[in-house]
Order: C-alpha cells, then structure tokens, then sequence
C-alpha cells in the first residue's frame, strides 16, 4: 500500500475506533471495549517514546517511569481523598480537572529532571542510567508501604470524577482515551513537521553537524524528552483510572521494554507505527495465551513469548520500519 494511503487509512480506523463500543455491544462482547481502551492508553505511551526515539535518537530505556509518576498521583490523591487524610497539609481529590493535569505536570518534570541528568551522557551510557533512574524511582514506589508497596494501590473510591463526564461508565471512558490518543497524536504529528521537529531530526542524523550550525542541541533533545515525560504520564494517568489499581510494576524495566517493543514492531520514527505495535503487542499479549490454552499446550499458554519473540525478529528483519513499512511503503517501492 502506498505511503498516500497513510491518511485515509486514519481515517477509517478512527471511524471504526469510534463505532468499536457500539459493534461490541451489538455483538454481546462489551467487555472488548475495556480491552481496546487499554490498547489506546499504551498507544499514547508508544507515541510518546516514538517521538525521542524515532526522531531524536534517544533509546531510553526506563520510558515506564513517567507512565508510573502519572498514574501514581491519582492513586495517591484518591487515597487520601477515600481515606479523608491530608498530603503535604492539603485534602486529597479525585476531580479529574486538578489530578491530570498534575500528573501529566509532574510526570513532565521528572523528566526535566532526569532528562536534565541523562542528556549529558550518549549511547550505551544514555541508555543504562535512564535504566537506573528508572529502576531508582521503581524502588521508591517499592518502599511507599502506606501505598501498599510491592502489593500496589486500589482505588477504593473509584476513577476521576469529571463534570458531565461519568468516567465510571467503560463506554465513556473508551472515547475519553480516544480523544486524548488523538489530541496527542496530532501534536506529536504538528511537532515532528515544525521547524522544531526538523531540528531534532537533524540532531538524530548528525548531532556533531548540528551543534556546528549553532543549535543548541542539548536543549531541543531536553525539550523533546519532557514533552515525551508528559505524553507517558497522561498515559499513566488514563491507566490508573482504567485498572483503578497501580503497582510498582508499572515503573518496572520489563514494562519500558514492553513499550520500546511497540514501537519497534509498529515503526520506529513513524508515529502511526506505534499505534499498530501496541494494538498487536496487547492482543496478542491478550489472545495468545488462550489459544494455546484451548491447544491444551501449557507450557506456550505460560510463556507466550516464546513465540512473539520469532515474530518480532522476523518482522524487523523483513520490514525496516516495522508493520508501519509492511503497510506503507513509499510508491518507489522503497521502504
């Protein structure tokens, strides 16, 4: 299919995502539509990673760091809030308009932070100390025993409450994950074609060349990694309200790993890409094990990554940019 297709095909799947919840419904299957909600969440987050790794160069390895600042701070504050105690002097809350945006907001600064420390490293040592990082704010959480520790945190009070918006109700709260995959995918898209989005892109090409040209590469790559933070941390906060529980294993290196997985399988540096890696990472992180379940083969139904690893592997030996390049190759035939 001709890289043209590119937009018509967003198009129709954005009108299929839109009428998802219906066919479900229609169907029998509702509970399809929770799935497919936990799809568009880790599509944000894939999104997110795309944009520094597909187009800045930097393969950070503790990506799930953000998506666990953001989900813990509504976990937190709908601790305190079922629980009618103070943090740091004040009430806790579950009023969406306050806790998202305040966990994007310190989702985006723990990767100023980081980003601010890691930056000033490249390569194999770029990619360890953002593991370390990642692994330090994982053991944190770890030693939070108030908020349940290794054991993670209910939401006893239930998801965010958003005026005239019943978040509690799976269906809403399927096309509120879907505008903000949206929203974000477009802003991802607006700043890939800015003159910003070009720098960055000559920064991953030549960063020596584009330092000599007077830019200030530190700045921009720094730039990218906390807008990329924001983009995990919205992701942790939609998946706290999804699951109504967190765990430190939302932080954990696995999970970093996991989304780094989408965004290769779908393409890198592609941003539609990573939409199709995290749908096909998830479904077959759902469906696989109960295929082989009802194969009455234990021992893959356990370890199902014995067969997505093949798959992966031949998928970027065959397909340079992932399932985005088995779709969309440009109309020379190169992809």
């Amino acid at each position: 299919m001709p890289k043209s297709y590119e937009k018509p095909f967003l198009v129709i799947g954005l009108v299929f995502l839109m009428a998802f919840p219906y066919l479900a419904e229609a169907m029998g299957n509702a509970y399809f539509t929770s799935t497919v909600s936990r799809i568009l969440i880790f599509a944000i987050a894939a999104i997110s990673l795309d944009l520094i790794l597909g187009y800045g160069g930097m393969v950070s390895f503790g990506h799930a760091a953000y998506l666990g600042v953001g989900a813990y701070v509504i976990a937190i504050l709908s601790f305190h809030f079922y629980d009618g105690s103070a943090l740091f002097g004040l009430p806790g809350t579950e009023f969406a308009p306050i806790v998202w945006p305040l966990g994007v907001l310190l989702s985006a600064v723990a990767a100023l932070i980081l980003g601010a420390l890691c930056l000033r490293t490249s390569g194999i040592y770029f990619i360890m100390i953002t593991l370390a990082f990642a692994q330090m704010l994982f053991f944190f959480f770890v030693s939070l025993q108030r908020y349940g520790g290794d054991d993670g945190l209910f939401m006893f009070a239930g998801r965010s409450h958003m005026p005239f918006i019943d978040l509690d109700n799976d269906r809403t709260f399927y096309f509120v994950c879907l505008a903000f995959l949206v929203g974000f995918f477009l802003l991802c898209r607006a700043i890939v074609a800015s003159r910003f989005g070009r720098v960055l892109q000559g920064i991953r090409q030549n960063e020596r060349r584009m330092a000599m040209l007077g830019y200030p590469v530190y700045r921009y790559k720094l730039a990218a990694f906390v807008i990329a933070g924001a983009g995990a941390g919205l992701a942790g906060v939609l998946l706290a309200n999804h699951t109504r529980f967190v765990s430190p294993d939302i932080l954990a290196w696995t999970k970093s790993g996991d989304i780094m997985i989408m965004v290769i399988l779908g393409g890198i540096g592609t941003l539609t890409g990573p939409i199709l890696g995290a749908a096909t990472f998830l479904m077959l992180e759902e469906y696989l094990p109960v295929i082989f379940g009802d194969l009455s083969m234990p021992l893959l139904k356990d370890h199902w990554r014995i067969v997505f690893g093949p798959m992966l592997i031949l998928i970027v030996l065959f397909a340079r940019r992932g399932l985005y390049g088995l779709l969309f190759r440009k109309e020379n035939g190169d992809d």
